[in-house]
């Protein structure tokens, strides 16, 4: 069941979450200033309009204050016994069946009336299938497997696979002005946060594929760096290429991607020679921190 709440930052009630702070801040003068925070006025069609509900947006207190409030709605969940994932003021939970997802439902939506005075939003809020549903970037899929019916294994979203190549493809870009150790530096970067996020969907298949593509690219970004044929035929020599086979290759019509995809390049430019340098494939990350594959996963460094 996916849930969301209208309107979130337009509807808090001020009263309301001033009685919440008081539970833990006593001093006076500061939630005088929260306050006085809260009633700034409005500007709007050219004019300034009092504001008596409401966070406004764009400062770093704003999502602090509206974690405090649906903080009662996570502890009223808990309370519930309901299993959920909330992010700001998206939320869904987790039920067994049709008629406990519609039995949480009408609790949650009460509470959030009732104690909270949040509307929820009918467009997107509804009871749905876990294939259906996707939230955080993650997805889910049956699992497939005899006796393992009614189960369901996370997945990573078409989006974020996406948005993951177009975050490699910027630093391997041919033209991208920085070394080779920047490059992989850089990679490093990204794969441990993607992989580490990631690391409870099942998706050992499609990091290989991903793997295979980013070694291709920084095989073509080491022969584009190469550049003159002179030199490609002298380091293709020294990576172990007979002479002539060496000149003819460097010498060659074919395009970089071609030549990066081709047997010369893998069978010199190999995952060894690449791990000298500080390549670690995405895959080897993904054994090492996911809780599928290891007892105790340890985050990358």
């Amino acid at each position: 069941m996916f849930q969301q709440v209208s309107g979130y930052f337009d509807n808090v009630d001020h009263v309301l979450l001033l009685q919440l702070l008081y539970r833990k801040i006593k001093c006076r003068a500061t939630l005088c200033l929260i306050r006085r925070w809260l009633r700034a006025p409005l500007w709007r069609n050219g004019k300034l309009e009092k504001r008596r509900k409401g966070v406004p947006q764009g400062s770093p207190i704003s999502p602090l204050l509206s974690n405090i409030m649906l903080h009662e709605l996570d502890m009223e969940m808990q309370r519930l016994g309901l299993r959920f994932v909330r992010y700001a003021d998206d939320f869904s939970i987790y039920c067994k069946s049709k008629s406990d997802a519609r039995q949480a439902q009408k609790q949650v939506s009460d509470f959030l009336h009732k104690r909270l005075k949040l509307p929820i939003n009918h467009n997107k809020s509804g009871i749905r299938r876990p294939s259906t549903f996707q939230i955080l970037g993650y997805g889910f899929v049956p699992t497939y497997k005899r006796g393992d019916k009614g189960r369901y294994q996370l997945i990573v979203t078409d989006k974020r696979w996406a948005s993951l190549k177009e975050k490699l493809k910027e630093i391997t870009r041919k033209t991208s002005p920085m070394s080779f150790d920047e490059r992989i530096q850089r990679i490093g970067w990204v794969q441990r946060g993607w992989v580490n996020y990631f690391r409870h969907a099942s998706m050992q298949e499609k990091l290989k594929r991903v793997d295979s593509w980013l070694r291709k690219r920084l095989r073509y970004c080491i022969w584009h760096d190469w550049k003159k044929p002179e030199r490609k035929r002298k380091n293709l020599i020294r990576l172990g290429i007979e002479s002539g086979q060496a000149y003819a290759w460097s010498r060659t019509r074919m395009g970089g991607w071609a030549v990066a995809c081709s047997p010369i390049l893998r069978t010199t430019i190999t995952l060894a020679r690449l791990a000298k340098r500080g390549y670690k494939s995405m895959l080897d990350i993904y054994f090492q921190v996911s809780p599928l594959f290891s007892k105790n996963p340890k985050l990358p460094l």
